[in-house]
């Protein structure tokens, strides 16, 4: 399983690309998304000349539940680590965190083999911890049935429980158990929770009104329902024991906004809306959260694929990667009901996010249909974000 990380970037980069767009093609895209079986999308694109196009589509069938908006709430999954990785930077530059600082500085026992661990290696996915999200001990959290609220020790603990998958900087192999880690050392070195770290710190100051890390189900404000299909009509490449999703039955799918995101913890349990998340990106690149140097130290990659080195790249919470349109930084994410992928270029001047509701298909490589259909919007939406330097 890839619980809260796809690397949906990659089908942009090995898709062939369309022509910018203009909104009328992104909507007709999202349409075809609909037709392909999505219960809806949102598409945001800021070109940075203008006003952003702003797409919100959804099936019949889900409207007796809510009347999906732009604007609305989205359950984020691994776009969380972006922010994550941008406190520990903050830090970093205060003085109080090195990203040299091995693990057992910080969580003396709780790792093994802490002392060859760095603190960059956890952010940027090289430490070759087991990821925690593979445990079967996580599945009734993540089929919603349990509502434990999970602290990053808890999950921290799963993970570790598990043998390695390789030495200490060996490779690159994505592991949610390393932001379980960074989550468990924000904790330890600020002493406060990494709700009000994301508050304090970077969405009160960005005004992102709609952004807040979630221990439980409980949403604030308008929210986008996320839905998977119910356990008669899962496609058949999804294993029997995750077919059976907690939730109100609508129209052959469950509804599973009620399910608590606590289990995704600093891997994945950040709610924004496709507006802040924009803001948040213009932001970071921009230079306003991080000074030059953590800047570059975030955008400072090793390859997600070996015999690629000018392939797609991951830094410090964010990865990179060549499109036909442009370089853009990017990050995803996947919990059940909610499917994410946010764009920008490296200035922050253009953004573009594409949220569709949901998100089983993509972790079992099931629905060919609707997978080439999101592919395409996202190609699209990349594409459009850059229009204003094509001709």
């Amino acid at each position: 399983m890839r619980w809260l990380h796809l690397v949906t970037a990659v089908a942009v980069a090995a898709g062939t690309v369309l022509c910018p767009p203009e909104q009328s093609q992104l909507q007709r895209l999202a349409g075809e998304l609909l037709k392909a079986g999505a219960p809806g999308v949102i598409v945001r694109v800021d070109d940075g000349h203008g006003r952003p196009v702003e797409i919100a589509e959804q099936a019949e069938w889900t409207k007796r539940d809510h009347r999906l908006d732009a604007d609305d709430g989205f359950r984020m999954g691994s776009n969380t680590k972006t922010m994550m990785s941008t406190l520990v930077l903050q830090l970093v530059a205060a003085g109080r965190l090195a990203l040299t600082d091995p693990v057992e500085k910080w969580l003396p026992g709780r790792v093994p083999n802490g002392d060859a661990i760095t603190l960059k290696m956890l952010l940027q996915h090289t430490s070759g911890l087991f990821d925690y999200t593979n445990d079967e001990r996580l599945l009734p959290s993540v089929l919603g049935k349990d509502p434990h609220r999970w602290t990053s020790e808890e999950l921290l603990a799963i993970g570790v429980s598990n043998p390695p998958k390789f030495p200490p900087g060996a490779k690159w192999e994505y592991s949610n158990t390393n932001y379980a880690a960074i989550g468990a050392v924000l904790e330890r070195v600020t002493g406060r929770t990494l709700a009000d770290l994301v508050r304090d710190h970077i969405a009160r100051p960005l005004g992102l009104t709609h952004t807040y890390f979630a221990y439980d189900a409980t949403w604030f404000g308008p929210h986008a329902h996320g839905y998977e299909p119910d356990a008669a009509h899962m496609p058949q490449e999804v294993p029997p024991e995750v077919r059976d999703l907690a939730g109100p039955r609508r129209d052959g799918h469950v509804d599973v906004s009620g399910s608590s995101p606590s289990w995704g913890g600093a891997a994945g349990a950040i709610v924004s809306n496709a507006e802040d998340w924009s803001r948040f990106y213009h932001a970071l690149m921009g230079g306003k959260l991080l000074p030059p140097k953590q800047l570059a130290q975030m955008r400072d990659t090793v390859p997600v694929f070996p015999d690629q080195p000018d392939g797609p790249g991951y830094g410090l919470g964010i990865d990179t990667l060549k499109t036909p349109c442009g370089t853009v930084w990017h990050h995803d994410g996947g919990l059940p009901g909610y499917l994410s992928a946010n764009f920008t270029d490296a200035a922050g001047d253009r953004t573009a996010s594409v949220l569709m509701s949901t998100e089983f298909f993509s972790e079992f490589d099931a629905e060919p249909q609707l997978t080439a259909a999101y592919k395409a919007l996202a190609d699209a939406a990349v594409c459009a974000m850059f229009s204003a330097n094509r001709s």
